[in-house]
């Protein structure tokens, strides 16, 4: 497996992705943005851009901030997410810089992109498809589901796939149950998860050292959204 960085721009910000392939396969093939949680490129993401390479795909975990930038903390966290989805347009931009970085890859099927995400990533994932970019599967992980523009859900061309805790005190029924009808109004293809017992970041087998309640690793709720989302890049990519 070859694993790099990759640089990319988003205007006059320069991004330092993490790029993980399968360079002794031949051919073009799927290919996967990943977003990562509030806290930046970390190695909970680069650790799945690794598995979804070993799995076939080439696999960009993304530069959320700029210079690969990472949060010290959470209050840091917030800070640096609240300066990216500010501004609706600027968000999407930097996810779609991310994407076509990505795609310009010569191993890149280009008809067979998808995005993931985790957390703030999630949502950036969602906001991605919702800009209408060309993605054939989107999939998320206790993402957070409120939207600037929560009407250009129908804009998302992508198979979709939701993964929520449902005991996580940061993503309430109330909003789920806002999502849910977002998506009623639209000709989306979606699913969604909602795995008990689970709270927020259930796919970080780190989150319970920020030190904050509402953050625990499920390695349950983990391997079975994981499994969920192969299951639906073999519906939207189809047979390899």
């Amino acid at each position: 497996m070859a694993t790099r960085t990759l640089e990319y721009r988003d205007g006059a910000v320069t991004c330092r992705g993490y790029l993980a392939y399968d360079d002794q396969r031949a051919g073009p093939r799927p290919a996967v943005v990943l977003f990562p949680e509030a806290f930046g490129l970390g190695e909970h993401v680069m650790d799945r851009a690794r598995r979804l390479a070993a799995l076939g795909y080439v696999a960009l975990a993304a530069d959320p901030y700029g210079s690969g930038a990472t949060a010290r903390d959470m209050p840091h966290a917030l800070e640096l997410m609240g300066g990216v989805r500010g501004d609706v347009d600027r968000w999407r931009a930097r996810a779609r810089a991310a994407l076509d970085a990505l795609t310009a890859q010569p191993a890149v099927d280009v008809s067979k992109l998808a995005a993931i995400g985790y957390c703030f990533g999630g949502s950036t994932a969602l906001e991605l498809g919702r800009s209408g970019a060309p993605l054939a599967a989107i999939a998320t992980f206790h993402a957070g589901l409120e939207s600037p523009r929560p009407e250009d859900s129908a804009n998302i061309k992508a198979k979709l796939l939701v993964c929520t805790g449902a005991d996580d005190p940061m993503i309430t029924t109330a909003q789920v149950a806002a999502f849910e009808e977002q998506l009623r109004k639209t000709k989306v293809d979606w699913q969604l998860h909602s795995y008990g017992g689970t709270v927020h970041s259930f796919t970080n087998p780190e989150a319970g050292k920020v030190g904050v309640p509402a953050l625990a690793y499920n390695a349950v709720a983990d391997r079975r959204s994981w499994k969920a989302m192969l299951d639906l890049f073999a519906e939207a990519f189809g047979p390899s």
